[in-house]
């Protein structure tokens, strides 16, 4: 006997991305149902490539009694309505909005890296999806964090355009497009000009000076693998489709050479170590897309510090980041605590 899971969001990237998963990895799901806006309301979209069609339901009238996991791909502010609702009904909630990320009652779950917080699920019914950086880096960082100790991490982020959605992803290939025949490309979604461009700039800005994607990465990574880890971080959109990228400076308690940290990456659950130090060895974002891992290249040891890394960090933000990551807190809920399918 499989679950019942709905798919919130089902139409939007992240959405489909999960539908495209949990066909993939053949989740153990006897009904699948897809929910989004009245606007989408009897739309049909594809279950991945399984040959099977959803059409899509009006979340305002939808029934979360007699499910059993809702995986939330839509912002805040419909997480903010719907996921309790969902909760109280008995549908466990796995949200991938930034509402719940540091409530303390509700677990903020990177399966390789703390899967045994999934327990404090029952406080609210409710898993947070981490921020789609956080997610990578911290998948990178915690087998080097078990074998000598992160102290400082600096982390300097590319972040592609559709972390911001299909506007973003949009905006990219209209003004490329634009610039190559001579038309207007004034920003509609981004602040500046995005294609042929990088802007150090994604959410709001706070009053220390630093944004709230960048004030993510530092509170979710203390929340994640270790409250005592200084984290400093400068998130940068940069004209790139889907993948994001991150330069990480770490320096650890203890002595790590750059040859046992590769090592050690090489064995770690979620990580794929392709650092040949030649021309082409190293992953790039388009190398990633479609992929599961997070990538790990560029391995060195920083002679600035005592103790200090240096890596290059590679992963689908569409999938570790967002729908891959909720898509196995759901195999982790289903195999630890729901244990419902066969």
């Amino acid at each position: 006997m499989g679950y019942r899971v709905v798919v919130v969001g089902a139409t939007g990237n992240v959405g489909r991305e999960i539908l495209n998963i949990l066909a993939e990895r053949e989740f153990p799901a006897d009904e699948v149902a897809a929910v989004a806006s009245a606007r989408s309301t009897g739309d049909v979209i594809d279950f991945g490539d399984s040959g099977r069609e959803l059409k899509v339901q009006n979340i305002e009238h939808f029934n979360f009694a007699g499910w059993d996991i809702a995986l939330f791909a839509v912002g805040s502010e419909v997480s903010k309505i719907y996921a309790p609702i969902s909760a109280k009904a008995g549908c466990t909630v796995i949200d991938n909005s930034s509402l719940y990320r540091m409530d303390p009652d509700v677990p903020l779950i990177v399966p390789e890296v703390n899967p045994e917080a999934i327990a404090g699920y029952t406080r609210r019914n409710i898993i947070a999806n981490p921020n789609c950086s956080t997610a990578q880096m911290v998948v990178a960082l915690k087998p080097l964090h078990d074998a000598a100790k992160i102290k400082r991490v600096v982390v300097s982020t590319y972040q592609s355009v559709s972390g911001a959605g299909k506007a973003g992803m949009d905006e990219l290939f209209e003004q490329s497009r634009n610039i190559f025949v001579g038309d207007s490309n004034e920003p509609k979604k981004f602040t500046k000009q995005i294609a042929f461009n990088v802007i150090p700039h994604i959410d709001a800005f706070l009053d220390d000076g630093s944004t709230k994607e960048e004030w993510k990465m530092v509170v979710e990574t203390k929340k994640i693998l270790d409250p005592k880890i200084k984290v400093v971080a400068t998130c940068v959109r940069v004209p790139v489709f889907v993948g994001h990228s991150e330069s990480i400076n770490v320096e650890f308690e203890r002595e790590l050479s750059a040859d046992d940290a590769q090592r050690i990456l090489r064995e770690a659950p979620g990580v794929m170590l392709v650092d040949k130090r030649e021309d082409g060895g190293y992953v790039t974002p388009v190398e990633a897309v479609g992929e599961y891992a997070t990538f790990v290249s560029r391995v060195r040891e920083d002679p600035t510090v005592e103790n200090g890394l240096n890596l290059w960090v590679v992963s689908d933000n569409l999938r570790k980041g967002a729908a891959l990551n909720a898509v196995q807190i759901a195999e982790l809920l289903g195999h630890r605590h729901l244990k419902k399918a066969a």
